[in-house]
């Protein structure tokens, strides 16, 4: 037997076996106890007619004994005014409770013989003979404790409404924890979500209280690191301007130039660290309506008026609810990163239900599958065609992915079949 894989199944198959196996054992108890009562009753009075019975016919003169035999007949026994059916003689070993009733009623003032009939119906019968001669049977066929209709019902009833406080108390149980798997779950330390509620039985609102200050510290400790990153970042560009200062007033030659290339590589990085330090405060931003063809259309100009291959591909004619500046800086940083690698860059817009995608397409050396996903890391670059020799931070695409996640949407990369990289962009 393997057990079933959720908590909740398996809860709930505990608790309905244990109460099912209780209320079985409570049941079979008082119905086996009904049993007993009831056949006690039933060979009381099975005794007792018999002994007014036989008293009767006995006293009757034997032309009114047919007569009375309709009115002292029962449900499961009767009397026959002949010698019976001849069948085969009842052993005395483990003899019926209903032979040893007649027995005990009428067996010392009569001789008693029984018989077994075989049949359809097995039944026995007694063989006396009453004071004048004449000979009586009983023809006895044993019936079971009769049991009510409505009885099964009930029984079905009673478990369908076991089930049922089964199913409630193992919901009950579970939906806390059920709530707490799907916080710890959808814990994003870029965006924060919403507080567990903290009411509910102690164990749960301890676990509540918990996770909500764990939360809390994560927030507050990514916010510490970047507010220290854009702290640092921040005063490393007055040293940074002031060394360039002092190497625009050296002697040309070629130290001067790699002083240079390198104080500017620092500088770069110095404003993509800021950028993506604030990034974090990107949620600050008011979402407005924006014509989403006319931004994209905007963006595309801009490139185009500098002379870059940047080029629209589809239209979407709706309106978007969303942050259009982080939008834009994340546009701009995957147009950048496909104009860096590839020369080009595809700007494609596709809206489909709820869901707006767009897509920077580029024909570049793509990005190693196994890598697709680091990539969006901080300060992460691809080795190879994509390396540091590019003059990339590794910051691009992080920023991006950062930026996206606060708009409340996704931010995907993959190679495309025909050579190059698609970074995709999903708003709902």
């Amino acid at each position: 037997m393997r057990w079933p894989r959720t908590l909740a199944s398996r809860l709930a198959l505990i608790f309905f076996t244990g109460l099912v196996l209780a209320y079985g054992l409570s049941f079979s108890l008082q119905l086996y106890e009904r049993y007993i009562s009831s056949r006690s009753m039933m060979l009381s009075n099975l005794e007792q007619d018999v002994v007014t019975s036989v008293a009767i016919l006995d006293r009757l003169p034997a032309e009114e004994r047919a007569a009375w035999l309709p009115r002292l007949q029962r449900h499961n026994y009767r009397y026959l005014l002949n010698s019976g059916t001849s069948g085969q003689v009842m052993p005395t070993e483990d003899p019926p409770m209903a032979a040893e009733s007649i027995v005990k009623a009428i067996g010392q003032r009569y001789h008693l013989t029984f018989q077994e009939i075989p049949g359809p119906a097995p039944h026995f019968q007694a063989h006396l003979q009453l004071a004048d001669g004449a000979p009586l049977t009983i023809d006895v066929t044993p019936a079971g404790v009769p049991v009510a209709r409505w009885l099964p019902i009930v029984l079905l009833i009673q478990l369908a409404v076991l089930l049922g406080c089964t199913w409630l108390a193992v919901r009950l149980a579970i939906r806390p924890l059920t709530r707490l798997a799907q916080a710890v779950d959808n814990l994003d330390p870029d965006k924060p979500g919403p507080l567990l509620d903290e009411s509910g039985p102690r164990e749960v609102r301890y676990a509540a209280l918990a996770f909500n200050a764990l939360q809390a510290r994560i927030a507050a400790y990514l916010k510490e690191r970047m507010q220290l990153l854009a702290a640092i970042s921040h005063d490393l560009q007055t040293p940074i301007t002031r060394m360039k200062l002092r190497v625009e007033v050296m002697d040309e030659g070629l130290e001067k130039d790699k002083l240079w290339s390198d104080l500017t590589a620092m500088e770069h990085l110095v404003r993509e660290g800021v950028a993506y330090a604030r990034s974090m405060d990107s949620g600050t931003e008011a979402p407005c309506r924006v014509k989403l063809d006319a931004f994209l259309d905007s963006l595309v100009f801009d490139y185009q008026d500098s002379g870059a291959k940047v080029e629209r591909l589809g239209a979407a004619d709706i309106t978007l609810q969303t942050r259009p500046h982080a939008l834009r800086r994340v546009l701009v940083n995957l147009v950048d990163n496909a104009l860096k690698f590839a020369g080009a860059a595809q700007l494609e817009v596709e809206h489909a239900g709820t869901r707006t995608l767009i897509r920077v397409l580029d024909e570049g050396p793509g990005i190693p599958p196994t890598e697709l996903d680091d990539v969006l890391k901080p300060f992460y670059r691809v080795e190879g065609s994509r390396n540091r020799s590019t003059g990339g931070t590794g910051l691009g695409l992080a920023i991006a992915h950062q930026l996206t996640q606060a708009m409340g949407g996704r931010l995907t990369l993959s190679n495309r079949k025909t050579g190059g990289l698609c970074a995709e962009i999903e708003l709902k």
